[in-house]
């Protein structure tokens, strides 16, 4: 009996690891001011709790209990520290003048709110942005970091111990942004996430289209601003991310294969994202001013509305583009206008549009201009221009389904 009742504590010590963990570190990152301190007394907190709890059971509040345990670990060890390092001294000094804190629920949501801002913070690059947000919101490993975005594990190590030494060595504060400041410093971290999203959502290179676990953490992540910040450009991201995520089951075959928009089973797609997707979009078009975000939902909106694709409302998503034009000019937006446009109105207007747009040069090294061309062309019976625009894709794509896609639809035109 006193095994299985070991057992229990030690299911809820991993239960109260899964869920609050993250939660904790953020508070003690705030009380220790120091990422690698904190995290050390994470683990020391959770090691007191497995083998306390057996014996003292389960505290009413296991969050604070955590936070208290981890910081009085620190001060203990920072305190056996300061025998051969005298500068740690009136650390441990500083530490133990603060009283224990307080550990709400207000305060704790502020600190995820910090620890996003601070990891976020536009002073890093961005690469260390994004690899510092998934080690130390997200929890996820270094190797599993290295191995979502096809880089070796010690080069992403390094980003994150850089990321630290800058936020360490140039006091970037560890706090929330004044208000004056927070819709620049929110447009970071929105860019953060979405980053994350879009490498899970359509992989940049390698062997599968998608990779679930990066879409899951940026969406988890998305919720979190959301519920902790729910300002209207979060909103419209979370919304964009769900609409997107809802069509993940359809868009590759279980052979790994690429299935274009048209094609998918919509039967398929994920009705309750769809559901909670649309809801979002409508609560953030009704804010005073509309992002890029929340443009971008509004088009995947109509996509989602649509029952099949013969349905699609293609005037709608053009007037949707002709906005995010207005509001975010870039050579990409065009060229998805233009894709657009060719279901509005034919594809010889769409390419009159894209042939314009490759002329300028912007999108020259862009797989999906040429292949965007190519399909253009392959629809009007230009042949010859389709196989060309095609092996040009192929020659600059780099992630597998999609040279395969390119492979077949050059050999399709007799290439």
């Amino acid at each position: 009996m006193q095994d299985d009742a070991s057992e229990q504590v030690r299911a809820r010590v991993d239960e109260v690891y899964r869920t609050e963990s993250r939660r904790v570190l953020a508070t003690l990152i705030r009380l220790l001011g120091d990422f690698d301190l904190a995290e050390e007394a994470l683990h020391d907190a959770f090691a007191a709790a497995i083998e306390r709890w057996p014996r003292d059971g389960i505290p009413a509040n296991p969050r604070a209990w955590l936070v208290s345990a981890g910081r009085f670990r620190a001060i203990d060890a920072i305190r056996r520290r300061a025998r051969f390092d005298g500068a740690l001294t009136e650390l441990a000094l500083r530490l133990e003048s603060v009283p224990p804190p307080e550990v709400d629920e207000r305060a704790v949501e502020d600190d995820q709110l910090r620890l996003i801002f601070t990891c976020c913070h536009p002073a890093l690059p961005p690469d260390a942005q994004v690899a510092l947000t998934l080690r130390e919101v997200c929890g996820l490993t270094t190797e599993a970091i290295a191995h979502a975005f096809l880089a070796g594990a010690p080069a992403v190590a390094q980003r994150i111990v850089r990321a630290k030494a800058k936020i360490r060595d140039a006091r970037i504060p560890y706090q929330l942004p004044a208000r004056s400041d927070l819709p620049d410093r929110l447009d970071t971290v929105l860019q953060v996430v979405y980053l994350v999203f879009n490498e899970g959502y359509s992989a940049s290179s390698g062997d599968s289209v998608t990779r679930h676990d990066l879409s899951a953490e940026a969406i988890r992540l998305g919720r979190l601003l959301v519920g902790l910040l729910p300002e209207p450009e979060a909103i419209g991201l979370l919304a964009l991310m769900l609409l997107h995520e809802s069509r993940r089951d359809t868009r590759a075959t279980p052979a790994g294969e690429i299935v274009l928009l048209d094609e998918q089973d919509r039967t398929r797609w994920n009705r309750a994202q769809i559901a909670e997707g649309l809801d979002l979009v409508r609560r953030a078009l009704g804010a005073p001013a509309v992002g890029v975000f929340t443009l971008q939902a509004a088009i995947a909106a109509v996509h989602a509305e649509a029952p099949h694709s013969a349905a699609t409302d293609w005037a709608a998503i053009v007037g949707w583009y002709d906005a995010l034009l207005r509001a975010a000019p870039s050579p990409v937006v065009e060229l998805n206008r233009a894709a657009a446009v060719a279901m509005r109105d034919g594809p010889e207007s769409g390419l009159t549009l894209i042939d314009a747009l490759l002329t300028r040069g912007e999108l020259a090294g862009y797989h999906l201009a040429h292949s965007a061309r190519a399909e253009l062309c392959r629809r009007l019976g230009r042949t010859a221009e389709a196989r060309a625009s095609y092996a040009t894709a192929l020659a600059l794509a780099r992630q597998e389904p999609e040279r395969r896609f390119l492979e077949r639809r050059v050999r399709d035109l007799g290439g």
